[in-house]
């Protein structure tokens, strides 16, 4: 893992919740997390060969048979300019049957392969005696520092990013999925964080994690500081290649999921999902119109046999009346926002195709605007 600081490494404590042991989706019991990073290559784009810096995430639901054993889950799109592979399948049925990815845009469909190809290689029943594992591969695009055009993830990479999926401490910043894309004109990436219920509520866990590339910077707003407004002028003064050919976005993309142990029907995952617009929004951000932007939203404990003999089932869900609902929304939007800033904060100055530079966001630069907005608490670790 890199040496730069998370968001409450510096003191920036977002909301009131309490976050899990590792302030990551994993604080929910069974969610792992794994990538594969691949970066390549230096200078002039050569279309199909390189720089490459791009890469693939994959998140377990459990620790178990994800097709027979399947997770109630949800698909929300907040702006539907981007893709997210079987959203209809899920909406249609309420489940999610395999891994959850995460990669570039132009790599979904290899991606998609590559999960079928895992899941045959672990399951001879898919294709033969039932029907064979509905990927879900969502995107954000990586296209000004990777190479696109030469869809570098490939059936290795993937099964690479599930096979080392782990719980514990999650890896962010310029990693898998995230490694190629920028964020309120910073380098972004992949960021996580989470939030524990009291245990009067359930003791319940909701764990996020983004796959961040959208926003200007003049947008970027730290636990309600104008800190991209400050920065509008920053330059990396490393000399590290064209600083002047930064590309200003209105829009881009971001991937949020949400994972939960408490036990939620498909259309009380929507509720929760429906809530990381605020987290989102939080940050800065007002959702573009060419931005791909879309929650996947899980819950472990309440799932569905492949394979089931009997007319009827029964399932546990939380009531919505009371607190508990309510706590679980809060969960979902402090977890959001800080995951979003994380995935700034991990994230360094990265140089891609074309000697093109985007800039890690300025720690010591943030620290000093944070304290002159009166946050005190904030300070260099």
């Amino acid at each position: 893992m890199n040496s730069r600081p998370r968001a409450r490494d510096l003191g920036i404590k977002i909301g009131t919740l309490e976050p899990g042991n590792w302030n990551a989706i994993t604080d929910v019991p069974g969610v792992r997390v794994g990538h594969t990073t691949l970066i390549q290559g230096d200078g002039k784009l050569n279309p199909g060969t390189g720089p490459i810096r791009t890469g693939v995430t994959a998140i377990w639901t459990h620790a178990g048979d994800m097709f027979l054993e399947k997770v109630t889950g949800v698909v929300h799109r907040i702006n539907g300019f981007g893709e997210v592979t079987n959203a209809e399948q899920i909406r249609e049925m309420g489940f999610i049957e395999g891994p959850i990815m995460i990669t570039n845009t132009l790599n979904v469909p290899r991606v998609a392969d590559a999960v079928i190809d895992w899941h045959f290689a672990r399951n001879e029943s898919q294709g033969a005696e039932t029907w064979g594992v509905s990927p879900i591969v969502a995107e954000t695009s990586d296209m000004w520092l990777n190479d696109i055009r030469g869809r570098h993830v490939n059936r290795e990479h993937v099964f690479a990013a599930i096979d080392s999926a782990a719980s514990g401490a999650v890896p962010e910043g310029a990693v898998g999925g995230g490694t190629g894309m920028m964020c309120y004109e910073f380098k972004g990436g992949v960021g996580t964080a989470s939030r524990k219920l009291p245990e009067k509520f359930g003791g319940y866990t909701v764990g996020v994690l983004v796959q961040s590339n959208f926003g200007m910077r003049q947008q970027l707003m730290i636990d309600g500081v104008p800190v991209g407004r400050e920065l509008q002028d920053y330059k990396d003064l490393r000399g590290l290649g064209d600083l002047e050919g930064l590309k200003k976005e209105d829009s881009g993309s971001i991937i949020v999921i949400v994972a939960t142990d408490a036990p939620c029907s498909a259309r009380q995952l929507e509720r929760l999902a429906a809530r990381t617009h605020n987290g989102l929004a939080r940050t800065g951000s007002y959702t573009g119109n060419t931005s791909g932007d879309f929650t996947i939203a899980f819950s472990t404990t309440r799932r569905k046999n492949h394979f089931n003999d009997t007319l009827t089932v029964t399932v546990e869900q939380i009531v919505e009346t009371g607190d508990l609902i309510n706590y679980l929304f809060w969960a979902v939007v402090e977890a959001t926002e800080e995951a979003i800033l994380n995935s700034l904060f991990k994230s360094d100055t990265m140089i891609g195709r074309d000697d093109r530079v985007v800039p890690g966001l300025p720690i010591a630069e943030t620290v000093e605007i944070m304290n002159r907005y009166g946050h005190s608490n904030v300070h260099l670790p």
